[in-house]
């Protein structure tokens, strides 16, 4: 980031509401690595199914800029539960935007590529017709839709997919966990996708809010593409393992309540129009963030520990 973004960014009051999830708590982190004034609510401090809680904790932080990234993603659960998924998703979404709204806030709202069907053969730019075929995804288009409705100037809807970090569960700790348990390891190559970090995805979002960009929405995944299989591969290398453990299988071996789409691929024409830098390209961003998920991993002998 330039020194003129990032003493942008240090000027500005931003609120995180998830702040302690995976992606929350990377961006709270890089927020205050870079000085700025930023308020970080969990789940515990604030419950954004309440529109008179959203409302009292962004008009009392006054912030400039409101990031949303509490979010229900339990992608299975949500089939059997959608109403709550929708509470969280949707509901929720509308509630943010809603203080934002009222506070004179800019918003960003995190989203995903569930909003669409997984079905295409080439990448889905910010403007394709969603078509989520999933229960989570519904409940995710819904509340992009209500963060459009009500701030359609000064929002910006930045979908993301397949996200890893260091902080929570997520299939990158996943693989490093299973080559030191496993001698071989299975894993789907039909899903096409884009691995992405949430160093990465911070990376844009700050990047976002910190230019004069029109509201709408920008695809935040890592840039090139490859399969869950490739990915596995690519963590077995970096962590001094022989990748030709990771061996392939198709998704039909797997049963789960929502199906994953088999193409998620996104487009990213939005930062050009933005005159912003796309996000990185998935390896490259998964060799910068791969030490710092590797070191929270526990070792075998952390494992052995017994509890207090």
């Amino acid at each position: 980031m330039s020194a003129g973004v990032a003493g942008t960014v240090a000027a500005r009051r931003w609120l995180v509401t998830g702040a302690g999830g995976m992606l929350g708590q990377e961006l709270v982190a890089m927020l205050q690595a870079r000085e700025a004034a930023v308020t970080a609510v969990t789940r515990a401090d604030l419950d954004i199914t309440s529109p008179a809680a959203v409302t009292a904790a962004i008009t009392g932080a006054r912030p400039e800029i409101v990031v949303n990234c509490a979010a229900w993603t339990a992608v299975d659960l949500a089939e059997s539960q959608e109403a709550e998924a929708l509470a969280v998703n949707g509901a929720g979404a509308a509630n943010v935007a809603a203080g934002c709204a009222a506070a004179g806030a800019r918003m960003i709202q995190v989203s995903t590529d569930y909003v669409f069907d997984g079905e295409a053969s080439e990448p889905y730019p910010e403007g394709a017709e969603p078509g989520p075929a999933t229960a989570y995804g519904r409940t995710k288009l819904a509340g992009e839709q209500a963060v459009r409705e009500r701030l359609p100037d000064s929002a910006a809807i930045v979908r993301t997919a397949w996200l890893y970090g260091a902080h929570g569960a997520n299939f990158v700790a996943t693989m490093i966990r299973l080559e030191r348990e496993r001698d071989v390891v299975s894993v789907v190559d039909d899903q096409h996708g884009q691995p992405t970090s949430t160093i990465a995805l911070a990376e844009q979002i700050i990047a976002l809010a910190g230019a004069q960009v029109p509201a709408g929405i920008y695809h935040a995944t890592c840039t090139g593409q490859t399969t869950w299989f490739g990915l596995a591969r690519a963590v077995f290398r970096l962590a001094g393992a022989d990748p030709e453990r990771v061996t392939p299988m198709a998704s039909t071996r797997l049963s789960r309540p929502a199906p994953r789409p088999a193409y998620s691929v996104l487009g990213h024409d939005g930062w050009a129009a933005a005159r912003l830098p796309p996000p990185a390209d998935w390896s490259a961003a998964l060799n910068q963030a791969f030490p710092s998920i590797l070191a929270k991993q526990p070792t075998s002998a952390e494992k052995c520990k017994p509890r207090p």
